[in-house]
């Protein structure tokens, strides 16, 4: 059985394009693989915090001296990490906000990015001191633009801040196969906005029928 970790970023409800299609992509999932199981977390409705002051002291002390305002202060964290670890897919919905991601799931990332969960820190090994220990795992980004153009040779390329953030800090962690379908045109609507939804939804389509071998080869 494999475990989808699904998050959704997008602070829309019914509007929002990229919460749509990864129900879809999710729903699609457990038709052919009943048994398997799903965790979601809504991040766009029910955002996380951001990191303080209190967070950072319990970040970097070692957990056997904790005190109860640190255990406290780094609770939430430590459930994210575990819940981010168990999953062996994740199918996660996050817009481009400005070029980049929302703040919100930036804050999700900031949560998660931990040394000695996610990512070791060996100070020792000069030139090599981080090294990702998410591995084997897949994930797929589906994002929401309201352009068009952002991708490789894109007149937007060099504004594209979103994609190659999510490359650099989810490979920081160890994942690499990471899969984006793109919605654009959404300022646009209509055909073109029509469109791309439409081209999205064949992508999905082939996207879980191509993992359906390897996935379940994977976690026999």
């Amino acid at each position: 059985m494999a475990h989808l970790l699904h998050i959704d970023a997008s602070p829309r409800g019914e509007r929002s394009h990229s919460r749509r299609l990864t129900k879809e992509l999710v729903e699609q999932w457990q038709q052919a693989h009943p048994t398997d199981t799903v965790t979601y977390r809504d991040i766009g409705h029910h955002p996380v915090p951001h990191v303080d002051e209190s967070w950072i002291a319990a970040a970097f002390t070692p957990p056997e001296q904790h005190t109860p305002e640190l255990r406290e202060a780094i609770r939430l964290s430590d459930q994210l990490v575990d819940e981010f670890l168990a999953a062996d897919i994740y199918i996660i919905g996050v817009p481009m906000y400005n070029f980049s991601v929302p703040s919100t799931f930036k804050a999700y990332i900031d949560q998660i990015v931990r040394v000695g969960r996610t990512v070791a820190f060996e100070p020792n090994n000069a030139g090599n001191a981080f090294k990702p220990l998410v591995l084997g795992k897949k994930m797929v980004v589906i994002e929401a633009r309201g352009d068009s153009g952002f991708q490789p040779g894109g007149r937007y390329e060099k504004m594209n801040y979103h994609d190659p953030y999510l490359i650099t800090v989810f490979g920081f962690m160890g994942i690499t196969d990471i899969t984006f379908v793109h919605v654009e045109n959404d300022e646009y609507g209509g055909q073109k906005l029509a469109e791309s939804i439409a081209a999205a939804r064949v992508k999905i389509t082939e996207l879980v029928a191509a993992w359906d071998g390897l996935i379940t080869s994977a976690v026999a």
